[in-house]
């Protein structure tokens, strides 16, 4: 029996290197931040402190906040692949991505160990985890990078500012937001497997009125997700097919801010995925099954401060459809229509709510955030059979939930040194279950010494989902909250002016309470219950050196991970125990970067009670930039440039060597 969460070791769902400023975290964390020096580091803390929304719910300085973040800048998302957010993110210390069978599949993401339905996604400050996947997960394959300004990652337990799924952690993608006068900007890349992609934007503002928009649209022949450059595979099927995607997708932002104390915000994000896959099992693995994936979301915002910035209040309204349909064809003894089974399933999840949070600034004492959350969540799933006999849509799924929730956090300055926050939070799951979770952070400062210490501690919560819950035959209706605690400590560390920067951080996590797919006599074909725990431990590492001011610089992270079902002692599926990336800038002249990036994997198991294991890999890629002038820029990038042959997911292909250009112009 599984004892953790079956469908994330089971799902059917590779490698580059940006690494950006890393913050350190809250509670039992320790990590040493060294931030560069030089022509070709970022801006000290000391001198322009980098804000962060995501770690106290409120815009601080990244220097301040004892919470454990990171973040992955616009720069360092431009000079990844244009077609997947996730190889901007493979650089982040303790996040873990698998794709199944390259850009445009299944993709899920892992921090800290948690299982992917336990983390939190959100986009621009909004909750984008679906409603109808079993797991209630975020598929990361369903948005294109080219919109996004950058995206924050918190780690650890944030049930306490966020509610349910923020159990290992919160990933909050922002997009591209106007200031200042329009600036224009076009990007387009081609390369291997019939790969081209195009994106441009426009953003700035007019008087008290700012703007954003962008669009992008994407092509790839790609390969066979099943088997691909797996020589057992490819000796048993020598004519797999490729198997492709299309995207195409646009965001807007506008804002009113006459500068008299409110303003007014609105967005929308619209983006459309077609891509193929593998039913990668039976006779006939390698089938042309389809998908269609679509996310629409709009939200407008409201906000008021008053008596001279005493008292802010915010009110954000909300509405979020996720529309997935999967056209699955397999194969009997052959391929005639006859034996061939052809099934539409539809999955159509919406959200929709509204939030209030008021900041209170209180002197010596600090401030306190607080405010109150009401969603409604919807999941239909359908099925039709269209081969071999037609047959009617049946209904597989149609549920409801609605989440009621109230917050607070106080931050305390505690003299010109440390920094405390205390918070907590209700949240009332309307007819499964009311849960309380809470989080304390805490940040020390010894500026003399350019040394940051930071340590936190909370609770992590997730209610189930409606998958889990209400299915026919598998669903469960007295399924009760999977539970967590969590801690970390850290130390971010700069020296030498800032030309030597590290971070160093431990944590550990225990979960409890988890839902899992069990099989017994009295449910032959399985039900979900709460029955596995598990306990997740590790160090995550990040440093840059300045070794040449303004001409090389190296960049390293590594985490250490154990993941453990506790009922049986077993490794978790698809968790790696060692994971390193490197990078090194170097820069012959000012107009040029050329920068190898280096990730190596341990060994990992595929399945659970580890099974199917996957062999320890490492993989280079080379990107390279030539800038020719304020406007125009030309790039290239290599990936997998060494020929390592590896898979993210047991029988799932990955990239072999490929090569990508293109120019960027902004005007």
């Amino acid at each position: 029996m599984t004892h953790f969460n079956a469908f994330d070791g089971g799902s059917t769902e590779g490698v580059v290197m940006s690494f950006p400023k890393y913050a350190a975290g809250p509670a039992a964390c320790v990590i040493l931040s060294w931030f560069t020096g030089g022509a070709l580091a970022q801006s000290s803390p000391e001198s322009l402190p980098e804000l962060v929304v995501t770690a106290d719910r409120t815009p601080e300085p990244i220097s301040n906040t004892g919470s454990a973040i990171s973040v992955v800048n616009h720069e360092a998302i431009a000079t990844t692949n244009a077609g997947s957010l996730v190889d901007a993110l493979r650089a982040v210390p303790g996040l873990d991505i698998t794709e199944s069978g390259g850009p445009g599949s299944t993709t899920n993401i892992r921090l800290r160990g948690a299982n992917t339905g336990q983390t939190l996604v959100l986009i621009d400050g909004i909750r984008v985890n679906d409603p109808t996947a079993a797991s209630g997960d975020f598929d990361f394959s369903l948005i294109a990078p080219s919109a996004i300004e950058r995206v924050e990652v918190l780690k650890g337990p944030q049930s306490a500012l966020y509610g349910s799924d923020a159990i290992g952690g919160v990933i909050n993608i922002i997009t591209k937001k106007g200031g200042g006068p329009a600036q224009f900007n076009v990007r387009t890349e081609a390369g291997s497997y019939g790969t081209v992609s195009t994106s441009g934007s426009v953003a700035g503002s007019s008087g008290p009125w700012s703007y954003a928009v962008s669009g992008n649209g994407e092509h790839s022949n790609g390969f066979s997700r099943y088997g691909y450059r797996i020589p057992s595979i490819e000796a048993k099927f020598p004519n797999l097919e490729n198997d492709g995607f299309d995207r195409v997708g646009g965001t807007a932002r506008i804002g009113y801010d006459e500068g008299e104390g409110v303003k007014l915000e609105s967005g929308f994000l619209s983006s459309f995925t077609r891509s193929a896959y593998d039913a990668a099992t039976g006779a006939f693995p390698d089938t042309p099954s389809s998908a269609n994936r679509q996310i629409n979301q709009v939200w407008g915002k409201a906000t008021v401060e008053s008596f001279g910035g005493i008292l802010t209040q915010s009110v954000n309204v909300f509405d979020t459809n996720i529309d997935r349909s999967f056209n699955d064809i397999s194969y009997k003894i052959n391929m005639l229509p006859a034996n061939t089974t052809s099934t539409i399933s539809d999955y159509v999840g919406n959200s929709v709510g509204a939030e209030y949070q008021g900041n209170v600034k209180v002197g010596p004492l600090g401030s306190v955030v607080y405010g109150a959350r009401t969603q409604h969540e919807t999941a239909d799933v359908s099925m039709t059979k269209l081969l071999p006999v037609p047959g009617p849509t049946l209904p597989q799924l149609a549920g409801t939930q609605d989440t009621n929730s109230v917050f607070g956090l106080w931050q305390l300055p505690i003299g010109e040194r440390l920094n405390v926050t205390m918070g907590g939070r209700v949240d009332d799951v309307a007819g499964v279950a009311t849960f309380e979770t809470w989080r304390t952070t805490a940040a020390y400062s010894v500026s003399e010494t350019g040394t940051k210490f930071r340590a936190s501690a909370g609770t992590g919560a997730k209610a189930p989902t409606l998958f889990q819950l209400y299915a026919p035959t598998y669903g469960n209706a007295s399924l009760s909250p999977e539970q967590s605690f969590g801690y970390d400590a850290g130390i971010d560390q700069s020296l030498f002016n800032g030309r030597l920067t590290l971070s160093l951080t431990g944590y550990g996590n225990r979960f409890g309470n988890l839902i899992d797919f069990v099989v017994d006599g009295n449910n032959p074909l399985g039900h979900y219950i709460n029955v596995a725990r598990a306990e997740t431990s590790g160090v995550e590492f990040g440093g840059d050196v300045v070794l040449v001011p303004g001409i090389l610089k190296l960049n390293a992270a590594y985490t250490y991970l154990r993941a453990k079902d506790l009922a049986t002692g077993l490794t978790l599926a698809r968790r790696p125990e060692h994971l390193a990336r490197f990078a090194l800038s170097y820069t012959p002249m000012p107009e040029w970067l050329i920068e190898p990036r280096v990730v190596t994997v341990s060994k990992r198991f595929s399945g659970d009670d580890e099974t199917g294991a996957l062999a320890p890999y490492t993989r280079v890629d080379l990107y390279s930039e030539y800038k020719i002038d304020k406007t125009w820029k030309v790039f290239a990038r290599g990936e997998n440039i060494f020929n390592a042959h590896y898979q993210e997911v047991l029988n799932f292909g990955t990239t072999g060597p490929a090569i990508y250009g293109g120019f960027n112009a902004t005007w």
